[in-house]
């Protein structure tokens, strides 16, 4: 989980360090929206990746349950 939240600040780094270039914004406003961007996407990405691995755990686990206990034959219901 740590490298998620690591990437997600590197990204969330760069993609507020761009836009505020692209604004034409001076080096110390850009550094600091940058940091504040890292910050939030950092966040978003640990909340993202905590529910990504929870869901992935959740379908391993119904895998294996199913493998280890098969559907059982049963006959057709009638219809009435």
């Amino acid at each position: 989980m740590k490298s998620h939240i690591i990437l997600g600040a590197i990204l969330g780094f760069l993609v507020g360090a761009g836009f505020s270039l692209a604004q034409e914004c001076s080096w110390s406003t850009a550094v600091w929206r940058a940091c504040v961007a890292a910050l939030v996407v950092a966040l978003l990405t640990r909340w993202w990746s905590r529910i990504w691995l929870q869901s992935l755990g959740d379908a391993i686990r119904q895998r294996r349950h199913a493998q280890a206990n098969p559907p059982a034959k049963t006959k057709a219901v009638a219809k009435t």
